[in-house]
């Protein structure tokens, strides 16, 4: 690290990330953050006061060596760096562009209390980018192998992270998909702009370099269940299928023509390239020129509106029933939103969608929305204002309100225990279900959270699995 003091560091400016322009950046899906500049990553990890005992860490679900990757950017070496990370996150690219940084290791930082964190977020991209660009994504040396093999349901976030520590540990590993293009939710529920195609590519390609053996088009459940995968040789298996069931309104209307699920949209646009239209001639509401309103304030809503106004909308709307203050998406999203022209409608919520006679959505009847008393998560209670009822006239309608389990684990393996919600239970030391030999983790068992969350408990998952098999 260079010889700089204490004093020095604190008074360098948290560095700014380079950016597409607001209203070029809103037309197109190239990516909206740009990345840092080699100059810009080293005066950023200049702010990094190397503390003895660094609590960043604490935040960060894989515990990934933050003093020691950021104190190798300071010196220039950028791909020590990025190896460093790669010891406890094979994801770094992924992590570095879509986890909430601010609420974990960055929430942490000591710099931040008289100032801003350092941008540990930024800073990890920026070597994972810098890897890949220059000499290509490197893999570690794997352990000689055990000759046990494992299967891992679903190949989002959990499901890489778990197939990364175990194939280095000698096991065998096999992924199955049921969709036909690798990722999980950071290939079908995040758009382009945000985490590009190609980033999550080059991290899958890395784990079949080291071996793992990922197959598309499995429903598990379906073309073979838990138990069948068990008897036909797998010693163990880490269920990680995300949580990809969409929740509802239940509101009248809301089988309407143009009516979608957040889930169905996203997966239309980014995993069946409805952004590259007319070259992937996808089946998805033509919005250009009309007015499209989503429901509901977590990321997932940020991106949809965000993507249909990319996708030509006149007017994009958020309908979201809190204060800004109660918005759950990340603040960077929501201040990036603005900037594209996305217009929030706060404190109010849809009574009935409205349609025309041949069944297509024409608009919907909101309500104005005040704030009571916090509820049962601590975010004041929304109450609605009598006879405030107003019409709001849209094209299209996205419902982001949330998802649940999909029910087809459950009901294909009994011997589960599912909560009332639909996740599956596990110990939380060692992610093992009520069956032998079975592991869970990610959405499907915590429900909808993050993506480093949901990694977090595929590395857990992978250490137990492990040791599990060491004594079976």
């Amino acid at each position: 690290m260079p010889e700089i003091s204490k004093k020095d560091r604190m008074k360098i400016p948290r560095q700014s990330m380079p950016e597409q322009d607001s209203i070029e950046r809103s037309k197109n899906f190239k990516e909206v953050n740009l990345g840092f500049t080699e100059e810009l990553a080293k005066m950023e990890a200049l702010r990094c006061l190397q503390c003895p005992k660094p609590v960043c860490i604490a935040g960060c679900p894989v515990e990934v060596k933050i003093k020691d990757f950021i104190s190798l950017v300071a010196e220039g070496d950028f791909l020590g760096a990025a190896a460093k990370i790669k010891e406890d996150n094979m994801l770094p690219a992924v992590c570095g562009r879509v986890c909430p940084q601010e609420e974990q290791c960055e929430a942490k930082c000591v710099v931040g209390n008289k100032g801003e964190s350092v941008a540990i977020g930024r800073l990890e991209r920026f070597v994972a980018d810098f890897e890949r660009e220059h000499v290509g994504l490197r893999n570690p040396e794997i352990k000689s192998k055990t000759g046990k093999k494992v299967a891992i349901i679903g190949s989002g976030p959990s499901g890489l992270s778990c197939a990364g520590d175990l194939i280095q540990l000698g096991h065998d590993v096999t992924v199955f998909e049921a969709l036909h293009e690798l990722g999980g939710v950071l290939v079908y529920g995040i758009p382009e702009f945000r985490l590009p195609k190609d980033i999550v590519k080059a991290e899958i390609d890395s784990l079949k370099k080291l071996g793992v053996d990922f197959q598309t088009n499995a429903v598990i459940g379906f073309t073979d269940t838990i138990d069948e995968l068990m008897e036909n040789g797998y010693d163990a298996v880490f269920i990680a299928v995300g949580a990809g069931l969409p929740y509802f309104l239940n509101i009248e209307g809301e089988n309407l023509n143009g009516v979608y699920s957040s889930n169905e949209f996203l997966t239309r646009v980014n995993l069946m390239k409805a952004y590259k239209f007319p070259e992937y001639d996808t089946p998805v509401f033509n919005v250009k020129d009309k007015t499209v309103a989503v429901f509901g304030g977590g990321n997932t809503a940020m991106d949809a509106v965000r993507t249909s106004k990319r996708l030509g909308a006149k007017n994009a709307y958020i309908v979201y029933r809190r204060s800004d203050v109660e918005l759950p998406a990340r603040k960077e999203e929501i201040h990036h939103a603005k900037q594209e022209g996305i217009e929030f409608l706060l404190l109010a919520n849809p009574n009935k969608f409205i349609g025309d006679k041949d069944g297509w959505l024409t608009g919907v009847e909101l309500i104005k929305m005040e704030l009571g008393e916090p509820d049962a998560s601590g975010r004041r209670k929304p109450v609605p204002i009598k006879d405030s009822n107003y019409i709001l006239d849209i094209d299209m309608a996205v419902i982001a309100i949330g998802n649940g389990s999909n029910p087809i684990i459950q009901q294909t393996t009994p011997e589960l225990q599912f909560s009332k919600w639909g996740n599956i239970i596990v110990n939380q030391e060692t992610m093992a279900t009520s069956k032998k030999g079975v592991f869970a983790g990610g959405d499907i068992v915590t429900g909808g959270a993050t993506v480093i969350l949901a990694m977090g408990a595929g590395r857990k998952a992978a250490k137990a699995i492990n040791e599990y098999l060491t004594i079976n």
